[in-house]
């Protein structure tokens, strides 16, 4: 993309996965802005190992690499640039305004999963920290070494699955998912250029990326975040690895965690499954 660090762009017609491809292109030393797009892949998957496939050449399927110099507490800001760059070009390109629900799902107004966005890192990649045995699920929480001019910093790799032309009705999807996914075809009752929309997707990441070079541009896209974020205010459920919890989500910090109000405490989730629990009445 012309005007971005995303000039390397590399396409497949099927690929297993472009995080996989990306985190070994890292391990190899790939500098940042490297681009994979398929058209199909065959062990796509989402946070917490879900697995999620749409017919090829359906939907919007891109890794992008990034070295973002992050402290340890701010690294799922990668994940969350990402996702609001994602909003920025399906409004540039569709006209729809859509939300983020934490930690970076987009949704549509009715709350149907319009993407998902799994971010990824290895420490054991060049730039990661020294010693570390590290694998493409390692947290992101990991500290990476000080960057140097010999030493880049340590890769992220961030995916997205934006539903453009799939699924086109409930039909389409397996009946535990009825009525929690859509895609832009429904949204929008038109096909969507996909090349047009990830140009828009890479144009809007390019500032957004530059802002996690500092504290101030690390406070601004948590802040947008937290205008877009559609967890807000809603009652949720809160998973983590060794406990679940219910309370209300009240606010975003500017590392971009969530916090949860339950039983007049305020809790502040780094990473978790948070689930939008329906109202009554």
């Amino acid at each position: 993309m012309s005007g971005t660090r995303f000039t390397d762009i590399r396409r497949f017609d099927s690929i297993d996965s472009t995080n996989r491809y990306l985190l070994g292109e890292a391990r190899l030393g790939a500098p940042e802005g490297v681009v994979a797009v398929a058209e199909y892949q065959s062990a796509g998957r989402g946070r917490l190992g879900r697995q999620w496939q749409a017919p090829a050449g359906s939907n919007l399927l891109v890794s992008v690499l990034l070295r973002p110099d992050l402290p340890a507490d701010h690294r799922h800001l990668a994940s969350v640039v990402v996702a609001l760059a994602a909003a920025d070009g399906v409004d540039a390109t569709c006209g729809l305004v859509v939300g983020v629900k934490w930690p970076n799902d987009l949704l549509a107004a009715d709350g149907r999963k319009l993407a998902g966005v799994l971010a990824e890192a290895d420490p054991s990649a060049p730039g990661g920290t020294p010693g570390s045995a590290g694998s493409p699920n390692s947290r992101l929480s990991t500290a990476p070494a000080a960057p140097t001019a010999d030493h880049p910093a340590a890769p992220i790799v961030v995916g997205i699955g934006l539903n453009v032309d799939w699924p086109r009705s409930d039909g389409d999807l397996p009946p535990e998912l009825a009525g929690s996914a859509t895609s832009l075809w429904q949204e929008v009752g038109r096909s969507v250029d996909r090349s047009e929309l990830l140009d828009a997707l890479l144009e809007a990441l390019e500032p957004r990326v530059a802002d996690l070079a500092d504290q101030t541009g690390r406070a601004r896209q948590a802040a947008d975040f937290r205008v877009r974020c559609t967890t807000l205010g809603h009652p949720v459920r809160v998973e983590l690895a060794d406990e679940s919890f219910e309370g209300v989500a009240t606010d975003v910090t500017a590392h971009g965690h969530l916090v949860v109000e339950t039983g007049g405490t305020a809790r502040t989730v780094v990473s978790g499954d948070v689930v939008h629990l329906r109202t009554t009445g």
